[in-house]
């Protein structure tokens, strides 16, 4: 009597514990992942996310959104940022300029647990009133908390169509 309720409660905890997972095994014994949902609304919102820690005016709050490992390639810098530190200190001058990005157009791809934003955008600098109009390249990568930028891309327009 007591074997078909121990063997239900198993098979209830198995079945629990595989909801829970985030990837599971094929039968080759191979890992597979499990793609987050999401929404081209969902990664447009990870630009305004990026621009509102610029209005913190504060290095450390920007690169927290970026992954560990990733890459920025400033318009304004020959040097790739590849620490946390390096871009730090290059968001630390940048903000002096008090930054603020808006989107002109972009173009959005989704795959599993990364995805891309790219397109055209103006910044305007508080500090000196100037506009800068850039071409930019996102990617983001989902860490199992959160999407963190991979690698960010700007570069000037070259002024001819």
């Amino acid at each position: 009597m007591q074997t078909p309720i121990f063997l239900a409660l198993a098979a209830t905890v198995v079945a629990l514990t595989g909801c829970a997972s985030t990837s599971s095994t094929t039968p080759d014994g191979a890992r597979k992942e499990t793609c987050k949902p999401t929404s081209e609304k969902e990664i447009a919102a990870l630009f305004d996310r990026w621009n509102n820690s610029l209005q913190t005016g504060d290095p450390h709050k920007v690169v927290e959104n970026y992954a560990e490992r990733s890459i920025l390639l400033s318009a304004l810098s020959n040097q790739p940022r590849l620490t946390a530190a390096e871009k730090e200190e290059y968001f630390r001058a940048f903000l002096k300029t008090k930054p603020m990005g808006r989107i002109d157009s972009r173009f959005i791809e989704i795959d599993c647990n990364t995805a891309v934003d790219a397109g055209f955008y103006t910044f305007t600098f508080a500090s000196t009133g100037i506009q800068a109009k850039a071409r930019y390249t996102f990617t983001y990568k989902w860490d199992g908390m959160q999407w963190l930028i991979t690698s960010q891309h700007s570069s000037g327009m070259p002024g001819k169509d």
